[in-house]
C-alpha cells in the first residue's frame, strides 16, 4: 500500500481563520502575548506565508483566540 502525505498549508489557513474574526496580525499578537507566548508579529506574518513552522504552543493559543478547531485548520 503507498500513502501520499500532502502538506497542508496551516499558515495559509490560519491567515484565513484571523481575517474571519477581522483581525490585524498585530491586534492577534498582542492577544497572544497577554496569554503568555512571546510571538512577535514578524514570526506570524512568516507563519502565515508558510516560511515558518509554528510551535504548538503557539497553536493552542491561536486555536483558541482564533475560536477554531484542530481539525479545521487542518
Amino acid at each position: 500500500m503507498k500513502y501520499v502525505i500532502l502538506d497542508v498549508p496551516v499558515g495559509r489557513n490560519l491567515q484565513q481563520f484571523r481575517k474571519q474574526k477581522h483581525l490585524t496580525q498585530t491586534e492577534l499578537i498582542v492577544q497572544m502575548q497577554l496569554k503568555g507566548s512571546d510571538m512577535s508579529r514578524s514570526t506570524l506574518a512568516n507563519i502565515e506565508t508558510d516560511r515558518r513552522n509554528i510551535k504548538i504552543s503557539d497553536l493552542k493559543i491561536l486555536l483558541e483566540l482564533l475560536e477554531v478547531e484542530f481539525s479545521e485548520i487542518f
